[in-house]
């Protein structure tokens, strides 16, 4: 089947991030195998061994790798982006360890330490659940969120007369080296967060200090943003709102949890991620709807009408003309009846609808003249006039199959030995006895 019919309730539209796909040079839906051969082949040429001026580079793609070759790691990658791996989000209790392991206290260039302001904010993500039909109609939601500004009546400076003092203990650099001891002649320099100005570079005395900031340096604001949902767009889609985030830079100590703010810095953006919720009736796979509609045998070989209630309240009479046989499990779709597509909304996907038959219970008739006319009616094949018999005949009954009960008892592990062909095949998921064997029939 072209598309999964798995009950999830909402397709995926990718990853929110794929900063470590691109890493290692694979596409966000690439198999395990295929990031597994990138990573060797990455691995090989920016090995410090090989290449000792990419030892950043061979840190990145080892990292990326180590979380994309995890599957809970991955999962909560594609879903928080780099934001969840670093916070430990979803369970990640390790995350911390990752990250020192590969990049200490100096960052990297998606994890940057203290060692490296950025010249750019953080930028504040909001994940806004959605239904479904939001999305099929569009919507404007609002969202209130608190984020800091720049203190205006200091400037940022925290001071009343809006001088900053230079912190003596790190000479306002925010940060100080420390030696660590790993063994005998081994001495690794890590860079830490000063622990007199806590990372600001300055110090203020408690007279000194802005009042209507208090020395903070910022202020907190509430703001409301009005989100536009488009028609058409997809869950895990991004919204920006340009240089609505915090008005400092953040700078983040991984294995300390500490942060930092300094004004100046290029304010970063509100990240609002679409999240559709579960729908009952329709699944969405790009921009057609996969809906399942369950009918009689009647209804199949007969014919049918049926409403469906699409998702902007209007009613769609589907049909299926009498002599029009459908089979289980088969597909037709409504094209022009599926999602709008984001940015030509007059332009519509497909609707499929996925019909499983549902056969009587047995017994259904209760006359025996009302299965012959039945089969009569269906053209079904006579029995034999006459039938074999003598003490070489014996008559048999079928019995349902106990998939699970069969595995118990050994068969239907799904091993092939060497010498099964193809022919054996005809036999799978089906008792035989523990010493069945197969037998040619004698020919005539």
């Amino acid at each position: 089947m072209f598309f999964s019919m798995n009950g999830s309730g909402r397709s995926r539209d990718g990853p929110v991030e794929t900063t470590l796909y691109e890493i290692l040079g694979v596409e966000p839906n690439a198999t395990n195998e295929e990031i597994k051969k990138s990573y060797r082949q990455l691995a090989k040429e920016y090995h410090p061994d090989k290449n000792p001026n990419h030892g950043e580079k061979f840190k990145e793609i080892s990292f990326a790798y180590e979380v994309l070759s995890n599957p809970e790691r991955r999962e909560l990658y594609d879903e928080r982006g780099l934001d969840g791996i670093k916070s430990g989000s979803g369970g990640f209790s390790g995350a911390e360890d990752l990250l020192s392991s590969f990049f200490g206290g100096t960052g990297s260039f998606f994890f940057p330490g203290s060692g490296k302001r950025r010249k750019r904010g953080q930028d504040m993500v909001h994940f806004l659940h959605v239904s479904l039909e939001d999305l099929y109609k569009g919507k404007t939601s609002r969202l209130q969120l608190s984020r800091r500004v720049i203190c205006s009546s200091c400037r940022g400076t925290g001071t009343k007369d809006g001088l900053s003092r230079e912190c003596t203990g790190c000479k306002g650099a925010g940060i100080k080296t420390e030696c660590q001891r790993l063994g005998v002649g081994l001495i690794r320099q890590m860079q830490v967060q000063c622990s007199e100005c806590g990372g600001s570079g300055s110090r203020i005395s408690e007279k000194d200090r802005c009042k209507q900031c208090k020395g903070d340096r910022t202020l907190r604001e509430t703001k409301v943003l009005e989100v536009h949902i488009e028609r058409g767009m997809h869950s895990r889609q991004k919204i920006f709102f340009r240089k609505e985030a915090d008005e400092e830079a953040r700078t983040f100590k991984i294995f300390l949890h500490s942060t930092r703010f300094s004004p100046g810095y290029e304010t970063g953006d509100v990240v609002i991620v679409l999240e559709q919720d579960e729908h009952k009736v329709f699944q969405r796979q790009g921009d057609d709807l996969v809906m399942v509609k369950k009918i009689s045998l009647c209804d199949a070989l007969c014919g049918f009408k049926f409403v469906v209630k699409h998702l902007d309240g209007s009613s769609l009479l589907i049909e299926s003309p009498q002599g029009e046989i459908l089979e289980p499990d088969c597909i037709r779709g409504v094209r022009g009846q599926g999602m709008p597509i984001h940015g030509n909304p007059e332009s519509r996907g497909t609707l499929f609808i996925k019909f499983e038959i549902e056969f009587p219970d047995v017994h259904f008739l209760e006359k025996k003249e009302d299965y012959e006319l039945l089969r009569k009616i269906l053209g079904g094949d006579e029995w034999p006039e006459h039938l074999p018999t003598g003490e070489n005949v014996e008559e048999v009954s079928l019995m349902p199959f106990d998939e699970g009960r069969y595995e118990r008892r050994g068969h239907g592990s799904g091993v092939r030995e060497a010498y099964q062909d193809d022919d054996d095949d005809e036999y799978e998921g089906f008792p035989m006895g523990g010493g069945a064997q197969r037998v040619q029939c004698a020919q005539s």
